[in-house]
């Protein structure tokens, strides 16, 4: 059976995206692996085994065109509106918070933040499915 492990995204700055996702999400440099032209950088934290792969290519000046098809990550918090505020004090910029209901019942809480790089990160309250 396979097991995901890790996602990727390209990006321009290491220290600020390291930095990003430091202060975001408490994730840590678990490995650097460094290259002639580019490095990796996989990021983890102790509360699950799904790490995230920054790549920096080495020479780029340019944003990368993020295009249409990416969507977003997903993270699940135990205290939402706890996070979102704790986003707003570091200046994180967070979207608002939504309850996306279906059926009358309560889908999920969550809210928006976007990295250095511009890709999303979707942040949710834990509940039914997002645990």
């Amino acid at each position: 059976m396979a097991k995901m492990i890790h996602s990727m995204v390209r990006v321009l700055d290491e220290v600020r995206s390291v930095e990003f996702y430091r202060n975001a999400f408490g994730l840590s440099v678990a490995e650097r692996l460094d290259f002639d032209t580019f490095t990796l950088i996989y990021l983890s934290n102790d509360d699950s085994e799904f790490e995230l792969e920054l790549t920096v290519n080495k020479g780029r000046a340019e944003a990368y065109n993020l295009g249409d098809g990416y969507g977003h990550l997903a993270v699940s918090v135990s205290d939402l509106d706890s996070e979102h505020q704790r986003f707003t004090d570091l200046g994180l910029n967070p979207g608002k918070i939504i309850d996306f209901n279906r059926d009358g019942a309560l889908l999920a809480r969550f809210f928006f933040a976007t990295d250095p790089d511009g890709y999303k990160i979707e942040v949710l309250q834990r509940h039914g499915r997002y645990k």
